[in-house]
């Protein structure tokens, strides 16, 4: 794949680029690595960005009166300002970026469950919260996958993240073309998909490329955007994706018989009942896609919304805080 071709990330140096971290180690993560050959990596360390040397004296989160700072505790320095400014010029200075993957849990990069003292000494106490960077970048691109390496190790989450990153990516390639008719084969070919993960948002984005009121196309295709975002803000409920397999179903339900009418709905309910994943309806109903020669359906995203390549079924099982 040529990088023109890729998406966008935007990824914390730390995990597997350079040995960067405040003790002057390197994370490695399996994720990471096997997207390197799909995506164009731009890296970043915030704390070497504003100056701090490798190894360094650690730093954290501070409350103290309504105000978060970056707290230096061997030295009593502060960063805020430094990190503030930082995060703003760097993410001036990106273009065209497609998601995030930034480390957990650090006071600059962890995009949630940071610690944050509620006083200088760690006896203070604590509570949880976006590293400064992190703060920035979510404020930014509230649309965009964002996700720490550690939360990618659950299968749904991981799932989640590739199939918002390259809707983003696919979309960014439309934004570009500046073609009305690009928007309007991107909002069909993607169809189910969007059923999938939030109706109501779907038949927004459907009005909003009908162009009733004859906007401009950038104009337009702006409300699409963040329309487009609110869509993939969460996870996708079962009951949705069963909604949304029922509609397929309903393409070719009639030329079934009446035992393989019960067989397909008979796995949709194992799929309701955490009996089997996703991929065995979702494989099913495509072979009979292919069976009638549903043309439409077979152009539709939600059959493989990222590269099959990047499908990995393993999981850690761990599903708090989604």
């Amino acid at each position: 794949m040529d990088g023109i071709y890729k998406p966008k990330v935007v990824v914390s140096r730390c995990l597997g680029f350079s040995a960067c971290r405040y003790n002057g180690d390197t994370v490695s993560n399996k994720f990471v690595s096997n997207l390197k050959d799909y995506v164009e990596y731009n890296t970043v360390c915030p704390e070497v960005g504003i100056g701090l040397g490798v190894p360094r004296d650690s730093v954290r989160l501070v409350s103290k009166e309504d105000k978060i700072t970056l707290y230096q505790p061997k030295t009593g320095n502060t960063y805020t300002k430094e990190m503030e400014d930082y995060s703003l010029e760097f993410l001036d200075s990106i273009k065209d970026v497609d998601g995030f993957i930034l480390k957990g849990r650090s006071p600059t990069c962890g995009i949630k469950d940071v610690k944050i003292y509620l006083g200088q000494e760690k006896s203070s106490g604590s509570t949880k919260g976006a590293g400064i960077f992190a703060r920035e970048v979510m404020k930014r691109y509230p649309y965009l996958a964002i996700e720490e390496e550690g939360r990618l190790t659950n299968f749904r989450i991981r799932e989640h993240f590739l199939t918002k990153l390259y809707i983003m990516f696919k979309f960014r390639q439309v934004k570009e073309t500046r073609s009305m008719a690009s928007l309007v084969k991107f909002q069909s070919d993607n169809k189910y998909l969007l059923m999938a993960y939030n109706q109501k948002e779907q038949k927004v984005l459907g009005r909003i490329v009908a162009n009733h009121d004859k906007r401009s196309f950038d104009e337009m295709v702006e409300e699409y955007r963040e329309h487009l975002g609110y869509s993939f803000r969460t996870l996708p409920r079962y009951t949705n994706y069963i909604n949304t397999l029922m509609h397929i179903f309903g393409y070719f339900s009639d030329n079934l018989s009446s035992n393989e009418k019960v067989f397909v709905l008979g796995t949709f309910d194992k799929y309701k009942d955490s009996k089997v994943p996703l991929s065995v309806p979702m494989n099913l109903l495509r072979s009979y896609v292919i069976k009638y020669e549903q043309s439409y359906l077979l152009d539709q995203t939600i059959w493989q919304p990222y590269p099959e390549e990047l499908v990995d079924i393993s999981d850690t099982g761990k599903i708090d805080n989604l």
